[in-house]
């Protein structure tokens, strides 16, 4: 696990053209599914959620309060 975070650390400190370049090379290297099964499980996913806020199980966040969290979690 040491060179994961080894590796993390490294890609987090390229550019952003090269991180996000690396990731495109890291997600090429899967095969991907089709389009229609990646269509069936988001609406599976979708359908869950939905669930889920409709029993209550989970609640939602306003959107201001989430751009603040992700402003500060990701701030350059």
């Amino acid at each position: 696990m040491a060179r994961i975070e080894e590796l993390t650390r490294e890609a987090a400190s390229l550019p952003k053209e090269q991180r996000l370049a690396l990731a495109r090379v890291l997600l090429d290297l899967e095969p991907v599914g089709s389009v229609a099964e990646a269509e069936r499980s988001w609406d599976e996913e979708i359908r869950a959620r939905i669930k889920a806020v409709d029993e209550g199980r989970v609640t939602g966040i306003a959107y201001d309060d989430l751009r603040r969290e992700m402003a500060a979690r990701y701030r350059a």
